[in-house]
């Protein structure tokens, strides 16, 4: 369903473990998301530009700074509320991520962040996206690793199952690989650090001292790319 959004919107609260975290005003590692696009050469000025997911509107202030225009699209009235104050008179569309209707051939670039692990029908989210893009267009998109997530969403939920329904898409490197080329894109991995500030805070949230410890150990952007905790993907539309 596409909505336009309007002041009277109620709030919607996501129903996660850690409010206080989750109800933080910058979603997502934007140092990071904003690392992978200057690193693709894909973003260019004369682009038009869908944000699935655009939430507060961190990223597309960041855009819009630089003079890109942008549309962002979100599921939660209470989010593009937020993003429409902090952002003025940007165009906002509240819709689904498998069902945006708008017209065919739309856009040169599809942007999402930590979105895609949470659709339910992956298969008519990505058929949407290609059909919004132009031929040739890109869809760049950040989605969590599943083998690494799903370890660290059940710690966090302190669940096998509860966290399910929520990150209902996670794919490893292969599954999304083939996904992506089965609905007509070409796909490339970028090797994109995320152990920064926002990284440490997360972890030190939900798995304190012992996690921070295990960041030592182990730092997540020395893994080989199937075992890294967040694929940065540029899929490129055939036709």
């Amino acid at each position: 369903m596409r909505t336009p959004i309007s002041a009277s919107d109620s709030e919607i609260h996501d129903k996660q473990p850690n409010v206080a975290w989750h109800n933080r005003k910058e979603y997502g590692n934007v140092e990071s998301n904003l690392d992978f696009l200057q690193k693709t050469g894909v973003l260019k000025s004369t682009m038009n530009v869908l944000e699935i997911g655009c939430g507060h509107g961190t990223l597309l202030n960041h855009l819009i700074g630089d003079g890109y225009h942008i549309t962002g699209v979100d599921l939660n009235y209470a989010r593009l509320k937020q993003c429409k104050s902090r952002n003025g008179a940007i165009p906002l569309v509240n819709a689904s991520g498998e069902n945006q209707q708008f017209r065919t051939a739309s856009f040169d670039l599809v942007l999402s962040f930590d979105v895609f692990e949470h659709m339910p029908n992956p298969d008519a989210h990505l058929q949407s996206v290609h059909q919004m893009l132009k031929p040739h267009g890109y869809y760049l998109l950040q989605t969590p690793n599943k083998w690494t997530n799903t370890v660290f969403e059940t710690i966090r939920w302190r669940s096998f199952t509860k966290w399910r329904h929520d990150h209902c898409s996670l794919h490893n490197y292969w599954e999304l690989t083939r996904r992506m080329n089965k609905h007509g894109f070409d796909v490339q991995f970028y090797d994109i650090p995320v152990v920064n500030d926002y990284f440490k805070q997360k972890i030190n949230a939900y798995l304190g001292t012992a996690g921070i410890t295990a960041l030592k150990i182990v730092n997540p952007d020395k893994l080989p790319r199937p075992l890294t905790p967040n694929f940065y993907i540029t899929a490129k539309k055939r036709n």
